[in-house]
């Protein structure tokens, strides 16, 4: 959940790892920290706040040369936000440096022995613990930073991606991975480090990304020496060109990235089932579907494990696969799942959601089930990620880098993605004519016009969104396709305004929320005129005789509600398992709106991180 940078080669090492560090911020940002080696002289600069406020102190405490530089903007896990916490670390002797993301679970114990050794802590982190190991580990043994490194890492329970060097050593980094994701870029005479590529991609498109207990040592003029950390087995590194480009990570004239990635829902929707759709010639290609048609088939029941707003995206494909396709589907957070010994079987198929494939609760969750026997399927953004090499087969969204920490268009392409895939079996199933099967790939080819103009709805959100900014409180309702969609609501306001929000279904109103409605209560309403429409806009009238304030989004045209709600937000018709695509447009401008109004950091809400690498 921290973000690393590194870089050794022929340029100024400081202005790549600040601007890394800026890229690298949706992954923490509660403190940062850089140090510089220019061959003679160690420079450290770590502060308590954002990369900015690093910058500022960075720029007047220290020299800013070097060739060599590691970078972090950290999420505080051991140990609170503050300057003497914040990476890097230094070992007791200052020889040795190094920046980790993850969690050493048997820190404390490490920490006791090298206590009586006579090592001494200022911080109460567990990554200061790692690099005094290594370093008793490189005195005891007599051994070079790379075996120091492996030895240490054979002997610390927990999750890591590191980076350290040695100052006796300036042309050398030694960087290791277990759970954390880590890449490494090659360019001429020079090699980057990096929690993803952004850091980077201006430089180099040729990337190398760390498998689980996989190290390497970086040297200049030398090529990357991978070996494996438990058994000393080298590795040879696959080399992968970067799709990514630098528009991409820009906010392209958007005031925030959560807003830029609301607006580009239309083209990443439309990425993602381009090559795979084709509604004119009546098919759905996906290769880890084709491929893998049989075991889909004849599978008892699919298992969707994810966290967060891609849970809710699975929630949105339960649904759909056992309307369209007919299969039994459950819904599981990866965080229970795994530690709730479900009975998994070889007839089951597990379909593995995360935005950046590197989640380690899901991750988790794909151990145990390829353990058990059963097929996993993933579904990801972030190619190369763990994810992506740890299922059986896949299919990446396409949605583009998401740099915001509220998601947004990866729910949208993940229900795009998940849909195909129903779609696909309920066509090999026989569950649909050719005529309905073209019908919804028509509509399904179509839905990122209608998107478009579900934004046009901007303006009209904004003013909402002036209306209830002070509110403390706020329920979401929908059914059907649709309740998903109001938990995903309900988070957004959460994550980034800080208003406590709840998402139910609506018929669950009668039994509980009904009590907390009030004239000081809004309630968002998603009454689509398909699906349960009347028992829908009576849950409206049961709300307007409490005095609530009604927030109702609609289907085009749609009267009888407008009649009711105190504001009504509308989107375009559509076949009602499409619907979700739609009416979640509305709820992410609300929730963006409110914050921006509320004072709110959009894009890094407070004690949030994009990637959750740790448990």
């Amino acid at each position: 959940m921290c973000g690393i940078v590194g870089y050794i080669g022929h340029r100024d090492a400081y202005p790549i790892i600040i601007k890394g560090l800026q890229r690298l911020e949706y992954r923490g940002y509660d403190s940062a920290g850089v140090v510089l080696f220019d061959g003679e002289s160690m420079q450290l600069s770590k502060t308590k706040g954002k990369v900015e406020d690093l910058k500022n102190k960075a720029t007047q405490s220290i020299d800013t040369n070097g060739k060599l530089g590691l970078g972090h903007t950290r999420w505080a896990t051991h140990g609170v936000p503050n300057d003497v916490n914040s990476h890097p670390h230094v070992s007791n002797s200052g020889d040795l440096v190094i920046i980790h993301n993850g969690i050493i679970e048997n820190y404390e114990s490490i920490k006791k022995a090298l206590i009586k050794r006579g090592y001494t802590f200022e911080s109460d982190t567990d990554t200061e613990v790692l690099v005094n190991l290594i370093e008793e580990v490189k005195k005891k043994e007599g051994v070079k930073l790379g075996k120091a490194v492996q030895i240490a890492l054979n002997q610390v329970i927990g999750a890591y991606a590191i980076a350290v060097f040695d100052k006796n050593k300036p042309d050398e980094i030694v960087v290791a991975k277990l759970g954390s994701p880590l890449a490494i870029g090659i360019g001429e005479s020079e090699y980057f480090i990096a929690s993803d590529a952004s850091p980077f991609i201006e430089f180099t498109n040729n990337a190398v990304y760390l498998e689980d207990e996989e190290m390497a040592i970086i040297r200049i003029g030398k090529e990357i020496k991978l070996r494996k950390i438990k058994d000393d087995a080298i590795s040879y590194p696959n080399i992968l060109e970067l799709q990514m480009n630098l528009e991409e990570i820009e906010k392209g004239g958007y005031d925030h990235f959560m807003l830029k990635e609301i607006y580009e829902q239309p083209r990443a929707i439309h990425d993602t089932y381009r090559g795979r759709l084709l509604a004119d010639e009546g098919y759905i290609r996906m290769s880890g579907i084709d491929h893998n048609i049989e075991r889909f088939l004849n599978a008892n029941r699919i298992i969707i494990v994810a966290c967060g707003t891609s849970w809710h995206a699975g929630l949105v494909a339960e649904y759909i696969f056992e309307d369209l396709a007919r299969i039994p589907v459950e819904v599981e957070y990866a965080s229970e799942f795994r530690y709730r010994n479900p009975v998994i079987t070889e007839k089951d198929i597990l379909i593995a959601v995360s935005q950046s494939g590197e989640t380690a609760d899901t991750l988790a969750a794909i151990k145990m089930a390829k353990e058990k026997g059963a097929f996993v399927f993933g579904v990801c953004n972030v190619v190369g990620s763990s994810i992506a090499r740890e299922t059986h087969a896949g299919a990446y969204t396409h949605a583009g880098p998401e740099i915001g920490v509220a998601s947004t268009k990866a729910f949208t392409t993940q229900i795009t993605v998940l849909t195909m895939i129903a779609l696909k079996l309920a066509k090999e199933k026989g569950e649909f004519s050719q005529s309905k099967y073209h019908e919804f790939l028509t509509e399904l080819e179509g839905i990122p016009q209608k998107v478009e103009k579900a934004l046009k709805s901007n303006d009209l959100v904004e003013k909402i969104a002036e209306v209830y900014k002070d509110s403390t409180n706020c329920l979401y309702l929908g059914r059907g396709y649709n309740f998903p969609v109001a938990l995903e609501g309900a988070l957004k306001l959460k994550e980034i305004s800080y208003i406590h929000a709840e998402g139910y279904p609506a018929a669950e109103m009668k039994h509980g929320p009904i009590a907390l409605i009030d004239e000081e209560m809004p309630v968002v309403v998603i009454a689509t005129r398909k699906g349960h429409y009347e028992k829908v806009v009576s849950n409206i009238q049961e709300i307007k005789s409490r005095s609530g304030k009604i927030i109702a989004i609609v289907t085009e045209g749609d009267e009888t509600v407008k009649d009711i709600a105190d504001h009504v937000v509308e989107v375009p018709e559509s076949s009602e398992a499409l619907t979700p695509l739609l009416t979640t447009i509305p709820l992410q401008l609300l929730s963006y709106h409110i914050a921006l109004m509320r004072g709110c950091n959009v894009d890094q809400p407070r004690n949030l991180a994009k990637s959750v690498t740790v448990e």
